[in-house]
């Protein structure tokens, strides 16, 4: 997705952040645009969550600056929470009452209308699937009920910016898919925007637009993860991955003298091409010219697990 600068739900500049002199955020540049997923991936300690808690107001940058809505997080943070819903990874409802009652305490430190909040606690509990839950005590909640619920509590407020940390953490695939599915459509349907926290790489894959990835405070990458790829594995625009009967020790010289071939690598036996274009015709031809069988030729995408550990690696 192309970045729209007039479009930003989200914009830090220069921001940082230090805790007794060690610095948890350094220089972070970030915009999200509204209407996209966009994902937060990064192992524990990376800074992800002190960076959410900036965003929410909830602790003041060491410098730079953020803003929600245009709202600035320091200065605006009542505007700001009233724009944005969150979903902590660690929820904390209150177990002995119903799902209903906890919903109807969210709205009303809210704000929202009383002739309302019936109506709009019945229209979030379909959503997350928990109509008929909504008189049971949430203490008899399993974990992926409690998580529905939390999404079910951010969405009582119509946010414009709904952030999720860690939302299928600890969950059973059918209900993490729940949740995924829940997210997707509320995106499409509502334009809400969201920032997924998470460092599980399926989830952020399966449903985010663009992905940040957080390492010791730092942004290390930013993109499409096609892009992130192309700017990782040797500029080109296209890894072409070949498999032939023999690798004569003049082949990949050859490779490399062909027209827009970047670099050329051989791992076990499979020989990896980038490239600027798709030349697959062309390499057809030369492992032919050559007296070679061709077993196997494919355009290689990169997978956000590879993407990852490389700029770890690279770290």
């Amino acid at each position: 997705m192309s970045i729209d600068t007039n479009n930003h739900i989200i914009v830090a500049k220069n921001l940082s952040k230090q805790y007794n002199g060690k610095t948890v955020v350094n220089n972070l540049n970030l915009t999200v645009n509204k209407g996209e997923i966009f994902g937060l991936l990064g192992p524990n300690g990376a800074g992800k969550s002190t960076i959410i808690l900036m965003l929410l107001g909830l602790t003041e940058p060491t410098s730079g600056s953020i803003e929600v809505a245009g709202f600035n997080s320091t200065r605006e943070p009542i505007k700001v929470k009233r724009t944005t819903g969150y979903l902590p990874e660690r929820l904390g409802f209150y177990e002995d009452m119903t799902a209903r009652q906890n919903l109807i305490y969210t709205a009303e430190l809210n704000s929202i209308a009383s002739n309302q909040i019936e109506k709009k606690i019945d229209d979030v509990l379909v959503i997350v699937g928990l109509t008929k839950n909504k008189n049971q005590l949430v203490g008899q909640f399993s974990k992926g009920m409690k998580k529905r619920l939390g999404i079910a509590d951010v969405l009582i407020k119509d946010p414009q910016l709904a952030i999720l940390d860690e939302p299928t953490e600890g969950l059973d695939i059918k209900i993490a898919n729940q949740i995924l599915e829940n997210i997707m459509i509320l995106n499409k349907e509502k334009n809400i925007t969201f920032l997924i926290s998470s460092h599980q790489l399926n989830l952020v894959q399966k449903i985010c637009t663009r992905i940040g990835i957080m390492s010791k405070g730092k942004m290390i990458g930013e993109g499409v993860i096609d892009s992130l790829g192309l700017g990782l594995f040797g500029g080109g625009k296209y890894r072409i991955e070949i498999e032939v009967s023999s690798i004569p020790s003049d082949l990949l010289e050859k490779f490399k003298n062909m027209k827009s071939v970047k670099s050329v690598e051989l791992n076990n036996n499979l020989i990896e091409l980038t490239c600027d274009e798709d030349i697959r015709p062309a390499i057809s031809r030369l492992i032919i010219e050559n007296n070679i069988l061709l077993t196997r030729m494919n355009i290689k995408d990169s997978s956000l697990e590879e993407i990852y550990l490389k700029y770890f690696k690279e770290e």
